[in-house]
């Protein structure tokens, strides 16, 4: 009865029952709203001043060109007169009720209402219609009900939504994301879950039938596990290719693709047939992040078998996914292949570390200092980090696993739970507590889960290594009764998988509200957005629109904005952010990123690290780098000096690597105050500055202000980006000027004179 394009108005409404022998218009009114209050309840219709609040208003400005045919026609009109009437129209119950039928709620209706009033205020001539009825309504001969198709239409100019609201949930319905892949459905793929502990050899059983078939993929969460399946096809003598976001290696010299590919998860091709494809960690479907890849692959992969690697927990949620595709599914479950003991007590010293043990952390800090105490024992450590280059990842693994090799001890974060072939006796952890995202975007301190524990304290013990046999226990003797509470349990069962919102589809977005930024396009999106909530969930978008705000200043096409904000960027660097930002700018200006423009940016060539800070900075210039080779296969024009960037990776993989090697000579000259001076210059873009700067300034004290490039202070701020080079020597010449300089170059220019104390009367 209500729906649009056949409604008749509220007025006729109320005609048509009176002439019936109805109630009066009063009651009918009364009676109408709520049989549409409960219809749009029903409907699921949102009266949401939060959801209201994302649509940005149009701002509408009367044309001064216009003849004012209206005063012509019937005279000018008293902007004292009209602003009463105008008034009287909002404050109606009626014109509310008429607004919520057409989308406006009282959030929307109050702003459309302000801008309509200034729009009818200050215009020299009004619509010649509008004016008209304004016209009659002041001599009488009209009703302030007649303004609201006035009202509406500047409504609707003001939010375009209001007219393609229908339009925009039908973009965003992602009730059967199983449609969104043809290709696959035109399959009758066989599905085969393998599924099993850490050591159990499902993969391996899996990568026997990869390596034996015609053609295939492998899906993998890391890099390093795409390329030790890459390394170990090709050894096998099954030509196969590398796909990851930052790389593309062909088995054939030529650079002809092979029928085989090892990619990680992100880039895996839905358009491609196989005959054998491998999703390896199925259980990472639930990652809040990168969740949706791993749904993406198991619904589109185009091949004949599909074989699923990862926790049993996963199983339930993997048949209900196929159950929406009409597709079977065989378990194959897997035991582990070698013991694993959780001991009775807990290590409590770096006295009690042992040759094969590997303490296990969830912060840097903590990598620093245990490392630094190991060190201090007498033994030899080697250390992986989520941070470091894979290159280093893999020097460092080998330096333990290498029985001739004198070091005996590892410290890691849980960086090793995949990706890591590591010869560990025994896992220690150093603390249960983790700092995780919740689902809002918000960091939050929490005990590992189940399968984080089985995860990382699975990797002692592996089959075909020294120690048959593994140990787990924890540094901290309150921390063992939790820990074997978390390993008695099987993984917990993943109830959903993550979704995100596509590119056509925001493109789809953006045709329709055309004046919205892409951040602001992303939470209409995720608002509206309809999900099966007993499978599926949208994936954080958090990093997409912290990225979308910071280039939303930059003029990109639609396509690439987007592109850009789905790179691969850890926002907490502020120098790899910064270098985001000139990618963006110097793409939009249409110019090449050659490497001589690269080596400026980023401070090329640097020297070997000397301390902690200088070994953090190499490690963003390496992100940075990463970044470059990310965009150099989107936009390959504009990134033309991909080559050249992995060379430069190179030899700064290897200045990292020695610097982890010395790892506690670092430390100890950052307590001194020792530098190489390898900071890169970031001299136009104060980005990290303007997002930072004010919270470190509250902590600064004038005192340590006037020991600006000799303190850890300076180091502090230079590590966050939010002091560089340049800015440090203007600040040292603006001391200087104003008869301030630092205390151990030379003495002030002008000293105060002591103040008298007064004499006791």
């Amino acid at each position: 009865m209500f729906a649009r394009g056949n409604k008749l108005s509220l007025r006729s409404l109320a005609l048509i029952q009176a002439n019936k022998g109805g109630v009066s218009f009063c009651k009918f009114r009364y009676k109408w709203h709520r049989t549409f209050e409960t219809s749009s309840q029903c409907c699921g219709k949102r009266d949401d001043t939060n959801f209201s609040s994302l649509f940005i208003p149009v701002p509408i400005k009367p044309n001064p060109d216009d003849i004012n045919v209206g005063a012509e026609l019937t005279g000018s009109l008293n902007k004292s007169d009209l602003l009463k009437v105008l008034n009287k129209f909002y404050q109606k119950k009626e014109t509310k009720i008429l607004a919520l039928e057409n989308g406006l709620d009282n959030y929307l209706l109050h702003q459309a209402y302000v801008s309509f009033r200034r729009y009818c205020l200050e215009a020299e001539a009004l619509p010649v219609d509008l004016h008209v009825v304004i016209s009659d309504i002041l001599q009488g001969a009209g009703h302030t009900d007649d303004i609201f198709p006035y009202f509406l239409r500047h409504a609707r100019q003001m939010f375009p939504h209001l007219e393609c609201m229908d339009d925009l949930k039908k973009i965003s319905d992602l009730r059967s994301p199983a449609n969104w892949y043809p290709g696959a459905r035109t399959i009758a793929r066989k599905i085969v879950f393998h599924a099993g502990p850490t050591n159990s050899g499902k993969t391996f059983h899996a990568l026997e039938r990869f390596l034996n078939s015609k053609s295939g993929v492998y899906c993998g969460p890391l890099k390093l596990l795409a390329s030790e399946v890459f390394n170990k096809s090709n050894e096998r003598g099954t030509p196969c290719d590398l796909v990851t976001g930052e790389e593309r290696k062909y088995a054939e010299a030529s650079g002809k693709p092979s029928s085989h590919v090892s990619c990680t998860v992100e880039m895996t091709s839905v358009n491609i047939p196989y005959e054998v494809a491998i999703i390896d960690e199925i259980q990472m479907m639930r990652d809040t992040g990168r969740g949706w890849a791993w749904t993406r692959a198991l619904l589109g992969v185009m091949a004949e078998e599909v074989h699923v690697c990862g926790e049993e927990g996963a199983i339930e949620l993997v048949q209900s996914l196929l159950s929406t595709t009409g597709e079977d599914i065989e378990v194959r479950k897997y035991k582990r292949l070698t013991d694993l003991e959780v001991e009775d007590s807990a290590v409590g010293s770096m006295d009690a570390v042992q040759p094969g043990d590997c303490i296990v952390c969830f912060s840097k800090h903590d990598i620093y200092s245990i490392s630094r105490g190991i060190e201090a024992k007498g033994h030899e450590v080697a250390v992986i980090y989520g941070g470091l280059p894979p290159g280093t990842k893999l020097a460092q693994a080998q330096k333990f696993n290498d029985p001739e090799n004198s070091c005996k001890v590892l410290v890691a974060t849980d960086a090793i739970g995949m990706g890591l072939n590591l010869s560990i006796r025994r896992v220690v952890f150093y603390s249960l507590m983790k700092p995780t995202v919740n689902e809002k975007g918000e960091k939050e301190m929490n005990t590992i889960s189940v399968s984080q524990a089985l995860q990382i304290a699975g990797r002692a013990g592996r089959y075909g290594t020294q120690h048959m046999k593994g140990f787990v226990t924890t540094f901290k003797p309150e921390d063992l009764w939790t820990l074997k509470n978390l390993l008695s349990q099987l993984p917990e069962p993943i109830t959903k998988a993550g979704l995100h919102p596509t590119a056509e589809q925001i493109e789809l977005y953006a045709y329709h509200l055309p004046n919205s930024t892409l951040s602001n396009l992303m939470d209409i999106f995720v608002t509206l957005s309809t999900v099966d909530d007993s499978l599926y969930f949208m994936c954080n978008t958090e990093d997409f629109k912290f990225l979308a705000d910071m280039i939303q200043h930059v003029p990109l096409p639609l396509r690439a904005r987007y592109v850009f904000c789905c790179a691969p960027i850890n926002r907490k660097l502020p120098f790899v952010c910064t270098m985001f930002l000139k990618f963006a700018r110097q793409y939009s200006k249409n110019e090449a990123l050659s490497l001589d423009w690269l080596c400026r940016n980023i401070g090329w060539p640097f020297a070997s690290p000397k301390t902690i800070i200088d070994l953090v900075h190499l490690e963003a210039v390496f992100d940075v780098l990463d970044l470059y080779l990310w965009f150099s296969y989107r936009f390959m024009d504009l990134f033309p000096a991909a080559s050249l960037v992995r060379d430069m990776q190179t030899e700064l993989d290897a200045m990292i690597q020695q610097g982890v090697f010395q790892l506690t000579r670092l430390l100890k000259n950052s307590e001194t105050g020792v530098s190489s001076g390898t900071l890169a210059a970031i001299d136009e873009d104060d980005f990290a500055v303007n997002r930072r700067k004010q919270s470190y300034l509250r902590e600064t004290k004038s005192s340590e202000m006037l020991q600006i490039g000799r303190g850890r202070l300076t180091e502090k701020l230079l590590a966050q980006g939010l002091l560089t080079p340049n800015m440090l020597q203007e600040l040292r010449r603006e001391w200087t000027q104003t008869g301030y300089s630092e205390p151990d170059d030379s003495p002030p220019s002008h000293t105060k004179k002591p103040r008298q104390r007064r004499k006791p009367k």
